[in-house]
């Protein structure tokens, strides 16, 4: 059975679908004035890099632990 890293995903859809995150997508992606989506952007570029690491994190610490617990 596979260990799914559930934490940190149910973590990065709370916060991309929080008020917060729907605004911060909206400013970086959506809005009319280019200097707002300009000043936006880097800051949803990082957030989202910041979840896929936390992702990843998760799903090595999952499979060592699985490894070890199995050996």
């Amino acid at each position: 059975m596979k260990r799914w890293p559930w934490i940190s995903l149910a973590l990065a859809a709370i916060a991309v679908l929080s008020p917060i995150g729907q605004d911060l997508i909206y400013l970086a992606f959506f809005s009319g004035e280019q200097l707002s989506r300009n000043i936006w952007q880097p800051f949803a570029y990082a957030t989202a890099l910041i979840l896929i690491l936390l992702i990843v994190f998760e799903w090595w610490i999952r499979k060592r632990r699985a490894a070890r617990h199995a050996a």
